[in-house]
C-alpha cells in the first residue's frame, strides 16, 4: 500500500534509511462494534494502510455479534474510516484493503464462530499471503478476556508453527492485584510474554515519548532532575467531561482504577526512572520496574490522598448534572471521579521529593501535563518588593492537548528598577515539525505488527502499580463516602488543603 507522498514519522527508526513496515500480517478485532474500535482502532489501521506501512496483503477480520455479513462489516469501517481517519481518504487505499476484510459473527462462548474464524484466517492466509501471521485484538471488557483467549487456545489459534500469533489487551488489567495476578495466569498459559501487548495508548503519545528524549538526549535537565534541585512533581490529567453513556463501565472503577494504576503511574515511571542502557523493551521495563518498586505510601493516607465525586455546576456555560445524578449510576455510589494521591520514592535519585497525582472529571479543562517544580534559590539578591511576583521555575510537559514543553523561569522587567517576574518559554510539536504526529493507536499496532513492546507495560509493571493503589481502595472503602467538588472547578478543597499542608499548591494549567 503507497503512502501519501508526505514526511512519514513512523516509517523510519532512528536510522531514518531503515522502514519500519509491517510484514504479511492480519489483525483480528474482538468486540468490533464497539467505540474504541470504530473511532480509534479501525481509522488507525486505514491511516497506517495509507502511510504506507501495512503489506498489500494485510488483512482486518471483525468479531462481534451483529448479524453482518462481510460487506456490512466493510462498510462500517468505511464509514469509520471517513469519519475519524486522520489522513485523506484515498479510493485506491480503501479498495487495497476492503479485500483482506472479513467478518465473523458469534458470541465468545460460540465454538462455532471460532471454528469459523480459524477458517477464515487459513482462507486468508491463501489468498491474502499473510503468513499466518495475526494478532487477536481484545477490545471487550476485561471480564471476557479469559474466555476469549482460552477460546483460541481450544480452538488452536493462538499459535501456528512458523507464524506468530500475537494478544493485545486494553486496560483496565484487572481491578485489583489479585485480579491482574489471576488474569495474567490465565493469558500467559495461552501466549508467550513476550506476544502479549498490554496497550495503554497514553504510551504512543509523542509526548510521553519525548520525556526519554528530553531527559537523556540534553546535558541541561539530567544534571538538575535529582533531589538536589527538584522540590516537587506534578503529574495531572485531567478532563472537562463527565461519564456519558459509560456508567455501566466507570461506576465500580472510578478515577484511580481508571486513570492512576496505568497512565500516571506510567508517567511517574518515566519521569523518574534510571537513564537505561538502551531504548530496547528489556532495558525500558527494567528501569520503569525499578522505579515502580521503590515507590512508598505515606503513612497517614487520609491526609495525603484524597477522593471525590462531582457535584452539579457549570461546564463550557451550560448547566451540568451531578455524578450521583447521572443516569445509570446508584444514588448511593461511592465511586471516585477525582482522585489525588501523593508518593514518594526510596531512592537516592528522589528520597524527599514528593509525587503529587491527580485526575479526575469535570474539571476546568482537558488537559494531560508533567510539571517538575524546581526549588527556590538558596540566596536571593534582590529585595523582596523586586520578586514579589517570583514563583518556581518549573518544566512543564505539556502531553494534550497541546503538545509541547513549557520552561518557566524569572526574567527581569524592562525599566530603570531590578524587578523580576515569571515568564515562560515554549515549545510546542505543531509549530517545531512539519511531520504531523501520527496517533497514538497507529504506533501501538504497527508496534504489534512489528514485534516490539517497548511502549507497552509489562506484568511486572502492571502488579506493581496495584501494589501500589490497592491499600489507596481499601483505605476509601473504609474510611466514608467520598468528598464533593462543584462540576467545572479543578476540585475538592480537600485536595488543596493536601498540598497546603506540604507548603505547596496546585498548578493551574
Amino acid at each position: 500500500m503507497s503512502g501519501i507522498g508526505e514526511a512519514n514519522p513512523l516509517r523510519d527508526t532512528a536510522d531514518r534509511r531503515l522502514p519500519r513496515i509491517a510484514g504479511p500480517s492480519g489483525l483480528v478485532i474482538f468486540g468490533v462494534t464497539g467505540d474504541l474500535s470504530r473511532k480509534k482502532l479501525m481509522p488507525a489501521v486505514y491511516d497506517l494502510a495509507n502511510r504506507g506501512l501495512l503489506p498489500p496483503g494485510f488483512s482486518l477480520i471483525g468479531f462481534a455479534r451483529r448479524e453482518w455479513q462481510d460487506e456490512d462489516f466493510a462498510q462500517e469501517v468505511h464509514d469509520a474510516v471517513k469519519e475519524h481517519a486522520r489522513t485523506p481518504f484515498r479510493e485506491e487505499v480503501w479498495q487495497q484493503l476492503n479485500q483482506g476484510m472479513r467478518f465473523v459473527q458469534g458470541d465468545f462462548d460460540d465454538d462455532e464462530a471460532f471454528e469459523h474464524l480459524k477458517k477464515t484466517i487459513a482462507e486468508l492466509d491463501q489468498a491474502q499471503g499473510t503468513g499466518g501471521n495475526f494478532a487477536f485484538y481484545l477490545s471487550v471488557p476485561p471480564k471476557f478476556f479469559p474466555k476469549v483467549v482460552q477460546q483460541l487456545k481450544k480452538h488452536g489459534l493462538a499459535e501456528k508453527e512458523g507464524s506468530w500469533r500475537r494478544a493485545v489487551i486494553e486496560k483496565p488489567f484487572g481491578h485489583d492485584l489479585e485480579s491482574a495476578e489471576e488474569l495474567n495466569q490465565v493469558v500467559h498459559e495461552v501466549f508467550p510474554s513476550n506476544e502479549v501487548f498490554r496497550i495503554d495508548h497514553y504510551l504512543g503519545k509523542e509526548t510521553v515519548q519525548n520525556i526519554l528524549a528530553l531527559r537523556f538526549a540534553n546535558t541541561l535537565f539530567e544534571p538538575i532532575w535529582n533531589r538536589s534541585y527538584v522540590d516537587h512533581v506534578q503529574i495531572t490529567m485531567a478532563e472537562d467531561i463527565g461519564i456519558g453513556g459509560r456508567a455501566g463501565y466507570y461506576d465500580g472503577i472510578g478515577a484511580a482504577r481508571d486513570v492512576i494504576q496505568n497512565h500516571l503511574l506510567q508517567l511517574l515511571a518515566l519521569t523518574a526512572m534510571e537513564e537505561p542502557a538502551s531504548f530496547d523493551a528489556d532495558a525500558l521495563a527494567a528501569e520503569k520496574v525499578k522505579v515502580l518498586g521503590a515507590v512508598r505510601l505515606p503513612k497517614d493516607l487520609g491526609e495525603s490522598t484524597v477522593r471525590a465525586q462531582y457535584a452539579a455546576g457549570w461546564q463550557g456555560g451550560e448547566k451540568a448534572v451531578g455524578y450521583l445524578q447521572e443516569d445509570g449510576i446508584d444514588p448511593s455510589s461511592t465511586t471516585d471521579t477525582y482522585a489525588a494521591i501523593k508518593l514518594a520514592i526510596d531512592n537516592r535519585r528522589w528520597a524527599g521529593v514528593p509525587f503529587y497525582l491527580r485526575t479526575g472529571k469535570r474539571l476546568g479543562r482537558r488537559v494531560t501535563e508533567i510539571a517538575v517544580v524546581f526549588q527556590r534559590a538558596p540566596h536571593s539578591p534582590f529585595d523582596h518588593t523586586a520578586t514579589e511576583e517570583l514563583g518556581q521555575n518549573a518544566l512543564v510537559i505539556r502531553v494534550q492537548p497541546d503538545e509541547g514543553v513549557t520552561l518557566r523561569f524569572g526574567s527581569k522587567v524592562p525599566g530603570t528598577s531590578m524587578e523580576v517576574r515569571d515568564v515562560s518559554m515554549d515549545f510546542a510539536y505543531g509549530e517545531s515539525f512539519t511531520e504531523s504526529s501520527p496517533e497514538a493507536y497507529e504506533r501501538l499496532i504497527l508496534d504489534v505488527l512489528l514485534g516490539d513492546s517497548n511502549l507497552f507495560p509489562r506484568v511486572e509493571e502492571v502488579e506493581l502499580s496495584w501494589k501500589i493503589l490497592d491499600p489507596i481502595e481499601e483505605y476509601w472503602e473504609q474510611n466514608g463516602r467520598p468528598a464533593q467538588y462543584a462540576a467545572g472547578t479543578w476540585g475538592p478543597v480537600e485536595a488543596d488543603e493536601m498540598l497546603a499542608r506540604d507548603g505547596r499548591s496546585w498548578r493551574r494549567p
